[in-house]
C-alpha cells in the first residue's frame, strides 16, 4: 500500500556486492520489479526483488568490460530478444551488449574514442552513447549508423526523445543540444558548468541537471521553463517518477533529494561523498549508487521498509561518516563559532536542514527530520587533510574526470601546468605525453613520473592483458574503394525532362521541368484495373540530367566570352574545340573526345562564377562519356575536380551553377570511375550538397534528390551501413522544405531503394520517423506515380 500524502522515503534495503563505485543504474524489464547497476569494479549486476522479504537477489554479475563501467541502459524487446537487452558503456571505450541471462556479452560495439559515459534506447532496436570524444553515436543492432558532432567537450548525457528521431545530448561545453536525424536542431544554453544529466517528462519536456548543482526544465521548443536550486555540490544524475512531473536527483553533497510540486520536498542523507546514479522503479520506490560501492533502495511503501534495527545500522553508518568541509557540502566552518549540543533542542525549521554543533572538541553534523521530529546525526567533520585525494575519480579537468589532477610547476617563474591522471594509466607514459603536450624538455621524464608515483602512494591498477576480443570487426568501418565492385552502369535511364536551355536569359534563370513521367512512358498499365505493380524501385540503374541543345549552349558561351577578362579569355580556336566536344559527347558525333578537348574544357569552367554556368553545362553533358568520365574522375584528377564542383554547392553562390554542379554531380555516376569517386567522396558531397537545400529552387531541388536517388542506387547494392544512414539522414532532412512533387517522388525512390531486403535500414528509417514524414504523399492525387511509390515504401515499412 502506498503510504498517504506527506509521506516520507525511507530505507527499504542496501545491497552489497559491487566492490568499488556503483557508477550507473537502470530498471530492468525483465523479471518484473528488477534493476541493472554497472561499478568501477568493472561488472554489471542484475539484481531481481525477492518474493519474501523486502531486498533484492543478484541474479547475474555481467564482465566485458577491461575498464571501468560507467553506464547502462536497457534495449526494449524485439522478436529476436523477447526479454530486451543490457548496454552498458566504458571507460575501455567500448559498449556491451548482454542479454538477460548470460554473464558474458552478446556482442561489443567498438567506435568511440574514449570514455562512453552515457546510453539511451529507442524504438526499433536504436541505441545512443555520449562519450568524452565529445561526440554521441546511433547504434541500429551490432553497426554505428551515425554520429553526431558538434560539441566541443565531453558528453556526459544522453537521451532520445519519444518523438522518433528526435535525440538529446548534454555536455561538459555547458550546452545541450537537440538532433533530428542526425542534424542539430537547436542548442539549449543556459547551465553554467558541465551538464551531468538529463531526464524525459514528456514529447514536450525535459529536464537537466549539472555542476553548477541547478537542475533546469526545457521546452523542446528551446526555452528554460524554471530552474530549481537545492543541491550544494555537483549533480550527477536525475530521473523522473513514473506517470507524474516528480523528480529525484543526487549529487557529490552525498544527498539524494525528492523533488515534487517544483520544491525539494524531502533531502536524504548518505554515508558516501559522491552519489552518482539514481533509478526510480516502477512502483515508485527509489534505488541509488554511490561511491562506498553500496546500492540502497528507498521507498514510501510501509510494508517495503527496512525493519527497524536495520534503519538503526543506516543511521549509525551516516553517524560515523566523515565530511571533509571542502566539498562544499556544510559552506565554510569555523569551528570555534559552532554552538554545543544544547542547539539540538531547537526544532529544526524545515526538512533537510543541517545544523553543525561542537561537541568534545569533535564537530558533528545533523540534519532535521519532519516526519520523525527530531535531528539525525549525519557525520563528523573532518579538518581537511589536504593528501586524502577521494579515488572515486572526481576531480574534472576539460569536462572530463581523473583521480587526480596535480598541478606542476616546472620552474621558478614559469608557468604551472595541469596534469590529469587516473589510476589506470602507466605513469611513464602520462608523464611522456604531458611534457609533449606542454613542449617541455623530456629531460624531466624522470622527475614527473616519479612525482606521480610518490603522489599516488603507488596506487596503479595494473590492466590485465586478457583484454575482451571483439567479435565482429570492430566499428565496420567503410572502406573506401574497397567495395564499390560493381559492374559499369549500362545506359542512361530516360528519367526526365531535364529542362530546356533557356538562351539569353540572365544567369539565374534555371530552366524549367518538364512533367513527363519518367517510367511509364511506354504501355504499363493495360487495362485501369490492373493490378498496380512497383515499378519504381529498387532502382538499378543512376538517373542523369541529358536533355541537351549544343547550339544554344555555345552560343551562351561566345557571348560571355566577350565579358571574360584577359586572362580568361578562350581564343575563337578553343570555342572550336568545345564545339567538338559537345557533338562528341551528345552523341552527334562518333569520334572520342581528346585530351586538348579537356584541356580546354577545364580552362572553361575555372572561369569566374557569375559567367561560368555555359561551361558547367558542357561538362554536365560531356561527363557522361566513358572517356570524359574516366579523365576527371580517375585517380590523378579527381581531387581539383572534386573540389571544384564542391565549391559551386556553396549555397550563398550562383543558384545557376549550383543547380549545374548538382546535375554534373548526378551524371558522374554513369561510369564505374564514376561511382568509384562518388562513394569514395561521399560523406563531404553529401554534407556539401544538402546544403542547397535552403534556396526555394524547384529544379535545385529535383537535382538534389536525383544525386540522393544515384548514390541510393549504389548504395543498394554495396552493404553500406553508414552511407545508408547518411542517405537516409538527407532524405529525411530535405523532405521537410521540398514542394516539388517530383522533388518528393525522386526521394521516395531513394528511400525505397535504400531500405529493399535490408532490415536494418527499415528500422533505422522508423527510427527517424520517415514514414510519418511521408504518410501525406500517399493521398497525392497528380501525378500518379507519387502516391504509388508512396504506398510501396509505406508497405515496407
Amino acid at each position: 500500500a502506498m503510504a498517504g500524502e506527506g509521506s516520507r522515503f525511507r530505507l527499504r534495503c542496501s545491497l552489497l556486492g559491487h566492490g568499488q563505485d556503483v557508477r550507473g543504474l537502470t530498471c530492468g524489464l525483465f523479471p518484473e520489479g528488477s534493476f541493472v547497476s554497472v561499478s568501477r569494479d568493472r561488472t554489471a549486476r542484475l539484481w531481481a526483488p525477492d518474493g519474501l522479504n523486502r531486498g533484492f537477489t543478484e541474479l547475474h554479475c555481467m564482465s566485458g568490460h577491461s575498464n571501468f563501467v560507467s553506464c547502462v541502459c536497457i534495449i526494449p524487446p524485439s522478436d529476436l530478444y523477447p526479454r530486451g537487452l543490457i548496454a552498458t558503456g566504458g571507460n575501455d571505450h567500448n559498449i556491451c551488449i548482454f542479454t538477460v541471462d548470460n554473464p558474458a556479452p552478446l556482442y561489443v560495439l567498438k567506435g568511440h574514442k574514449n570514455t562512453v559515459c552515457s546510453l539511451s534506447s529507442g524504438k526499433f532496436g536504436t541505441l545512443l552513447s555520449g562519450s568524452w570524444d565529445t561526440t554521441a553515436k546511433v547504434w541500429l543492432n551490432d553497426r554505428c549508423m551515425m554520429t553526431l558532432q558538434g560539441h566541443t567537450a565531453a558528453i556526459w548525457a544522453v537521451k532520445i526523445l519519444p518523438e522518433q528521431g528526435l535525440m538529446l545530448t548534454g555536455s561538459a561545453d555547458k550546452t545541450i543540444k537537440l538532433w533530428k536525424a542526425g542534424r542539430c536542431e537547436r542548442t539549449f544554453t543556459g547551465h553554467e558548468d558541465c551538464v551531468r544529466g538529463l531526464a524525459i517528462l514528456s514529447e514536450m519536456e525535459f529536464l537537466s541537471c549539472a555542476n553548477d548543482a541547478s537542475v533546469r526544465r526545457w521546452q523542446i521548443s528551446g526555452e528554460c521553463l524554471q530552474v530549481y536550486y537545492g543541491h550544494t555540490n555537483y549533480i550527477y544524475s536525475i530521473s523522473v517518477f513514473p506517470r507524474c512531473k516528480d523528480f529525484v536527483t543526487t549529487g557529490e553533497d552525498r544527498s539524494l533529494r525528492i523533488w515534487k510540486q517544483g520544491e525539494c520536498a524531502q533531502t536524504i542523507r548518505l554515508p558516501a561523498q559522491s552519489v552518482w546514479c539514481c533509478c526510480v522503479l516502477d512502483n515508485g520506490d527509489i534505488v541509488v549508487g554511490a561511491s562506498d560501492g553500496i546500492i540502497r533502495v528507498f521507498t514510501e511503501s510501509l510494508e517495503r521498509t527496512a525493519s527497524a534495527e536495520e534503519i538503526q545500522a543506516f543511521e549509525n553508518e551516516l553517524a560515523q561518516a566523515s565530511i571533509d568541509p571542502k566539498t562544499g557540502d556544510l559552506g565554510d566552518i569555523n569551528a570555534d563559532d559552532l554552538p554545543g549540543r544544547e542547539h539540538l533542542k531547537d526544532p529544526g525549521t524545515r526538512d533537510g536542514q543541517t545544523r553543525l554543533i561542537k561537541d568534545n572538541g569533535k564537530v558533528e553534523a545533523y540534519q532535521w527530520s519532519v516526519s520523525e521530529g527530531r535531528w539525525i546525526k549525519i557525520g563528523d567533520v573532518v579538518g581537511s587533510s589536504g593528501a586524502t585525494q577521494q579515488t572515486s575519480g572526481k576531480v574534472l579537468f576539460e569536462g572530463k574526470e581523473y583521480d587526480y589532477v596535480f598541478t606542476i610547476d616546472v620552474n621558478e617563474n614559469g608557468p604551472s601546468y595541469k596534469l590529469p591522471y587516473n589510476i589506470t594509466d602507466d605513469p611513464w607514459l602520462t608523464a611522456y605525453n604531458f611534457l609533449q603536450k606542454n613542449d617541455l624538455n623530456p629531460m624531466f621524464l624522470d622527475q614527473v613520473a616519479k612525482f606521480i608515483m610518490d603522489n599516488t602512494k603507488g596506487q596503479t591498477l595494473l590492466s590485465t592483458s586478457n583484454q575482451f576480443s571483439d567479435p565482429f570487426t570492430g566499428a565496420g568501418r567503410y572502406v573506401p574503394g574497397s567495395s564499390s565492385g560493381s559492374s559499369a552502369i549500362p545506359g542512361a535511364d530516360p528519367f526526365t525532362g531535364a529542362g530546356r536551355y533557356v538562351p539569353g536569359s540572365a544567369s539565374n534563370a534555371v530552366p524549367p521541368v518538364g512533367g513527363v513521367d519518367p517510367f511509364t512512358g511506354m504501355d504499363a498499365y493495360q487495362s485501369a484495373a490492373a493490378k498496380v505493380e512497383n515499378i519504381y524501385f529498387p532502382k538499378k540503374d543512376a538517373v542523369t540530367f541529358d536533355q541537351a541543345n549544343p547550339t544554344q549552349i555555345l552560343g551562351k558561351l561566345k557571348e560571355l566570352n566577350g565579358s571574360a577578362g584577359e586572362e580568361h579569355k578562350l581564343t575563337e580556336d578553343d570555342l572550336i574545340i568545345l564545339e567538338k566536344l559537345l557533338s562528341a559527347t551528345c552523341n552527334t558525333s562518333t569520334e572520342t573526345p581528346t585530351t586538348q578537348q579537356l584541356q580546354t574544357l577545364w580552362r572553361a569552367i575555372n572561369w569566374p562564377e557569375d559567367i561560368v554556368f555555359p561551361a558547367l553545362d558542357i561538362l554536365r553533358l560531356s561527363v557522361r562519356h566513358p572517356t570524359v568520365n574516366e579523365n576527371f574522375c580517375s585517380e590523378k584528377e579527381h581531387v581539383q575536380f572534386i573540389i571544384l564542383l564542391l565549391k559551386f554547392l556553396n549555397p550563398k553562390g550562383k543558384q545557376a551553377n549550383q543547380l549545374l554542379a548538382l546535375r554534373a554531380l548526378c551524371n558522374c555516376f554513369v561510369s564505374h570511375a564514376g561511382q568509384k569517386l562518388m562513394m569514395e567522396q561521399r560523406d563531404e558531397i553529401m554534407t556539401q550538397a544538402i546544403e542547397t537545400k535552403s534556396g526555394n529552387n524547384k529544379n535545385i531541388h529535383i537535382a538534389l534528390a536525383t544525386l540522393t536517388l544515384n548514390y541510393a542506387v549504389c548504395l543498394h547494392k554495396v552493404n553500406n551501413v553508414e552511407g545508408k544512414a547518411q542517405c537516409l539522414s538527407v532524405i529525411s532532412t530535405v523532405m521537410e522544405v521540398v514542394q516539388d512533387l517530383e522533388a518528393i517522388f525522386r526521394l521516395l525512390v531513394a528511400l525505397g531503394t535504400l531500405i529493399s531486403d535490408d532490415t536494418n535500414a527499415v528500422q533505422l528509417a522508423k527510427s527517424l520517423g520517415v514514414d510519418s514524414q511521408i504518410k501525406k504523399y500517399a493521398s497525392v492525387s497528380e501525378p500518379a506515380k507519387v502516391k504509388e511509390c508512396c504506398r510501396f515504401v509505406l508497405n515496407l515499412l
